[in-house]
Formats: structure tokens, C-alpha cells, sequence
């Protein structure tokens, strides 16, 4: 019926919200209790108040049915929210699987922007969110209304609920066998209209060529067929609507022509008429919708989910998990076997264009595994440009750049997420919960491994103010340093050996960037720190000072005698809000 890669993402997006998902069915139970309770209430109002002369007793069970309804549409409310919860972060991973493939394109050797990225972003995305949700409420809605109703048959009497249940049976089967061919018209007529829409565009494109060419004939021929079988496949769709009437007939219409045909029968078998009319109400008002809701929404909603997101898949498949940390038991940081330099830079030239000065010209750097560098210099000089080498993210014009003894050109980015972690100025906080944003990088890592990142990064008066770690994160709500506070403490968690702060703690107070640069200086691996205030480059154990074509590399106080340009950026950073001192350098 559908691809494998649609049942992947759709298994994976719910399990990784069980919680969410757990939630939203209990809240689902609680709003079927009108469903469950709405027959049996009506029958003991007619049997033991109307028919017997107690209308007061009638009433109030009557009234015991609206508190239900009340108690139902209070949990309502509640349903959508814990929708949300499971669907938005399946939305949100979409759109960045739809980034990551487009960048991927555009970027790649060869590759061009592709102008249907914005589409698939916007509409395609967008679809698949709206039909995933529809999906979620028809089927969690005809479990628990269906389930519910067919229990209170049940306790009505076990026969009634025999002589509905089996139409409804009826019904559905013949709803699933009809099912795969529906997402198959679907999918035919998803691509006929691709189809059309590429044929129509390439030719109104060239439409002075067909003329000059004398093809107007043939092109015109060709897209005759393209729209009738555009038109084919549409109407081979809508002759699926009839299946869809079959099995509303016979699952929801069925039932009630049977248990009115049956009344006689089982009130001669002693069923009471409050019974009977409890029977209909719950065939009437729990069966019957359940039904028509589902099928109207998988035949409807349910197809589009399937079909646009195979296309999302097609065109941008999901990472690799390889592309992902190893979500066992590696320890932040933990370096690659070999004795290969974690960094090293050798004779690198790079410039933006032809014609530009180069940033890096034959620049060479080694850094061995556990050392603590900060890059400084004047603004624009290329510091951050130094940083997108080193980690891979543009490939140097000349020269070779290798991370544990790996090319950087020459590895996948998987490869590279297994080497490095990047903490850009910019931080990326996803909407979810702040559990998810920290496991990120490390999905494994326990909560006792996570709430001592917290501890060790002093984010913790953050994660109490947000309400822990199971707290929604809203990143429009968070300050600039909220989120690179977020940030720092994800790369922290990494298993990568290389961590790469490039300005990643501009928008921290001094204090609690110093607590975030000596947790990564005490963290296993290495340390390349662009430096935004000078006493980064005080805690490092080496500092690059780049300036000009001649950058200088050295301690502290070698630079201090070695550079000009040095003496003059510790003159202009002098902070005096944060303490001047420097920290020992660990052992290499």
C-alpha cells in the first residue's frame, strides 16, 4: 500500500513521542466516556424513569449523561494539545530533511539551487503535517468511540452488540482490501499532474523555439495526452469514492436497518425498549460517525499523507543513521583510535573567488589530541572562515585538512559528525522538548548523564526556569544566550572529539562563558575556541592571533612579546568585569 520509507518515518515519528502518544490516548479514553456511556444512560432514563412514572429519575440520568458530555469535551481540549505535541516535531524534522537535501544539491559538486525546495517546504511539508494530524484524530478516534460504543452494546445486551458488530466487521474489510488500489490512484494522479505541470513549463519556456521549429503540431499532441492522462487518473480517483459509499452502506447504515428489523425479536426475547434505544443511539451516534470519519479520512487525508510524503522521501531521503552519533555508551568526546593529530592544517589556501585576496595563504597548523586553542583577530580577518575549514563545511582551494588523520575532503558528512561538532554564533534550538534538543547530538544519553551537563555548563537555572527536561522549548521565547547556552550544553553531550566554538558563547555574561569554556577545557577531546572576548584566549593553552597574511601562533605570553597585533586586541578586550587569569593548560 505505501513504500517502506513512508512506514519508517510515520513508526519513527510516534515512537519517538511515545509520551506525547501515551498522553493523547488517555485523553482520548477520557473523551469517548459520552460514546461509552450514552446508550446504557438513555436506557435506564426510559426504563426505570420515563416508562415507569418516575420522570424525576429519568431526568437525572438524563443529567448524568450531560456531566458525561461535559467531562468529554473538557478532555477535548486536551487532545489537541497533546496532537501537537506528536505532530509539530514531525513537521519540524520534514522541514529540516527538506533543507539538509536542497543545501545538499546546491552545494554539492555539480549541483544547482533547486527552485522546488521552497515548494516541498511550503506546501508539500504542510500537507503532509495537516494529514499526518487528520490521520492521528480519525483513526485514535474511531478505536476509542468505535471501542466504546461496541462496550456499551456489550453491556446492554451481548446479542445486540453481535448483530452490529458484524456489518461494521463487514464494512471496514471492505474499506482496507479497497485501500492499496486507492493509494495507488492517488499516486497516479499525483504524478500525472507532476508530469503535466513539467511538460506545460518546458513549453511555454521555449514556445518561440516550438514556432520557429514548426513542432507545434507534435508539442501540442504531446501535451493532449499529458492532459488527458492527468484527467484519467483523476477520474479513476473519484470512482474510489463508491468504495468508499460501499463500506459506509454496509458498515454504518447495515447495523441499524438490522437491529430495527431484529426490535420485535429482542423484546420478545426480553431486551426492554429502553434497551433497543440505547442500542440505536449507540449505533446511531458512536458507530455509524466513527466509521464515516475514518473512511472519509484515510480515503482522503490518509492518501495525500501517503503519496506527498513518498515524494518528500524521493526527493530528500532522511540521514542515514550513521549520520548521527552512536547512541551507546561513548563518552563526550571520545577520540577516534590512532595517533593521528586531532587537527591538522597543512599548506591551505583559501579566498572567496578568483580574484579576491585569499583568506589563508599555505597556512599549516597541527593540533594534538586534548590541546585548547583560541583564534583571534580583528573582525573579518577569517576567523570563523578558519573554523569552516578545519570542520569541513567548505574545502580548502589548496592544501589538506585532516581531523584524527582523516581528509576532510575527501569524508561524508556522516564521517564528519563522527569527528567534529560545529557551535555556530547563530545557535539552532528546535521546537520540542529540551530533552530532545540536549539528546540530540548523543540520543542514548541517560537523564542522569544529561542533568550533569546541565550541572557542569550552569544551565541549570535555565532547564528549572523552562521547567525541566521534559519542558516544551519555544525557540522564539528564548533569548540569544538562552540558545546558545542550549547549544553549548548539546555539543558538550556529543561523542565527536573535536568541538568547534565559533563565537558560540558571544551572547553569554562573562561569568557563565567562562563556566561554559572550562567545562569543554575539562571535556575529553580537543578545543578550537574563536574567541569573542580576550580572556578566551587567556584560558586557552595556545592562541592563534590571525591578522593579515602572517597569522602568529603561540602562548599567551610568547604572543604578548611576538605580536603586535596581539598586545594591541588584550588592550581593546580588556574586560574588567571578568577575572584576567590564566588556567593551566592540561597535558596533551
Amino acid at each position: 500500500m505505501t513504500g517502506p520509507g513512508v512506514r519508517r518515518a510515520t513508526w519513527r515519528a510516534l515512537r519517538s513521542r511515545r509520551r506525547d502518544l501515551a498522553a493523547l490516548c488517555w485523553w482520548s479514553a477520557i473523551e469517548a466516556v459520552p460514546a461509552l456511556l450514552s446508550g446504557y444512560l438513555v436506557a435506564r432514563a426510559v426504563d426505570e424513569g420515563f416508562l415507569a412514572g418516575r420522570p424525576l429519575a429519568g431526568l437525572a440520568w438524563l443529567a448524568a449523561l450531560a456531566v458525561a458530555v461535559l467531562v468529554g469535551a473538557a478532555a477535548t481540549g486536551r487532545t489537541y494539545r497533546r496532537l501537537g505535541a506528536v505532530v509539530e516535531p514531525f513537521r519540524d524534522e520534514l522541514v529540516g530533511q527538506v533543507v539538509r537535501g536542497a543545501l545538499s544539491d546546491a552545494t554539492g559538486a555539480g549541483g544547482r539551487p533547486d527552485s522546488a525546495a521552497v515548494a516541498r517546504l511550503t506546501h508539500q511539508v504542510e500537507v503532509v503535517r495537516d494529514t499526518f494530524a487528520g490521520l492521528l484524530m480519525v483513526t485514535r478516534g474511531f478505536v476509542f468511540a468505535a471501542g466504546a460504543a461496541l462496550v456499551g452494546l456489550l453491556a446492554l445486551a451481548p446479542v445486540v452488540a453481535a448483530l452490529a458488530a458484524a456489518p461494521l466487521v463487514v464494512g471496514l474489510a471492505v474499506f482496507l482490501a479497497a485501500l492499496p488500489a486507492m493509494v495507488g490512484l492517488q499516486r497516479a494522479y499525483v504524478r500525472a499532474g507532476e508530469r503535466l505541470g513539467r511538460s506545460a513549463a518546458v513549453t511555454l519556456a521555449g514556445h518561440r523555439d516550438v514556432v520557429a521549429c514548426g513542432a507545434r503540431e507534435r508539442v501540442t499532441a504531446e501535451l493532449d495526452r499529458q492532459v488527458a492522462a492527468q484527467a484519467a487518473a483523476e477520474r479513476a480517483l473519484a470512482r474510489m469514492a463508491a468504495i468508499r459509499s460501499l463500506s459506509l452502506g454496509i458498515g454504518g447504515w447495515v447495523p441499524l436497518v438490522v437491529l430495527l428489523s431484529a426490535a420485535p425479536w429482542l423484546v420478545d426475547r426480553g431486551l426492554t425498549a429502553g434497551a433497543v434505544l440505547g442500542a440505536l443511539i449507540y449505533v446511531s451516534t458512536g458507530l455509524q460517525p466513527a466509521l464515516h470519519t475514518l473512511v472519509q479520512g484515510l480515503g482522503g487525508g490518509g492518501l495525500r499523507y501517503a503519496v506527498t510524503l513518498e515524494n518528500l522521501l524521493r526527493g530528500y531521503p532522511p540521514p542515514d543513521a550513521a549520520s548521527r552519533p552512536d547512541p551507546g555508551t561513548a563518552r563526550p568526546g571520545t577520540a577516534p583510535p590512532g595517533r593521528c593529530p586531532a587537527v591538522e592544517v597543512r599548506e591551505v589556501t583559501f579566498g572567496y573567488g578568483p580574484r579576491a585576496r585569499p583568506v589563508l595563504r599555505n597556512f599549516s597548523m597541527t593540533l594534538a589530541d586534548g590541546e585548547h586553542l583560541a583564534v583571534v583577530g580583528p573582525s573579518g580577518v577569517g576567523k570563523s572562515t578558519l573554523a569552516a575549514l578545519i570542520a569541513g563545511l567548505v574545502p580548502p582551494q589548496a592544501g589538506t585538512v585532516r581531523l584524527g588523520g582523516t581528509t576532510t575532503a575527501d569524508a561524508s558528512p556522516a564521517a564528519l559528525a563522527r569527528l567534529r561538532v560545529v557551535v555556530p554564533q547563530e545557535a539552532y534550538v528546535f521546537s520540542g522538548r529540551l530533552a530532545d534538543n540536549l539528546r540530540y547530538l548523543r540520543p542514548g544519553a541517560d537523564d542522569d548523564t544529561v542533568q550533569n551537563a546541565l550541572d557542569v555548563l550552569g544551565a541549570r537555572p535555565l532547564a528549572t526556569r523552562l521547567g525541566g527536561l521534559d519542558a516544551p522549548v519555544t525557540p522564539a521565547l528564548l533569548s540569544a544566550g538562552e540558545r546558545q547556552l542550549i547549544a553549548a550544553t548539546r555539543a558538550w553531550l556529543a561523542p565527536a572529539p573535536l568541538v568547534l566554538l565559533d563565537e558560540a558563547t558571544c551572547h553569554l555574561d562573562p561569568a557563565l562563558e567562562a563556566t561554559v569554556e572550562d567545562a569543554f577545557a575539562a571535556r575529553q577531546g580537543t578545543l578550537v575556541v574563536v574567541a569573542h572576548r580576550i580572556t578566551s584566549a587567556l584560558r586557552a593553552r595556545r592562541v592563534l592571533v590571525m591578522d593579515g597574511d602572517d597569522p602568529v601562533l603561540g602562548t599567551h605570553q610568547e604572543l604578548l612579546s611576538r605580536s603586535t597585533t596581539y598586545r594591541l586586541l588584550v588592550g581593546c578586550w580588556d574586560d574588567r568585569s571578568a577575572p584576567q587569569r590564566a588556567v593551566p593548560a592540561r597535558p596533551g
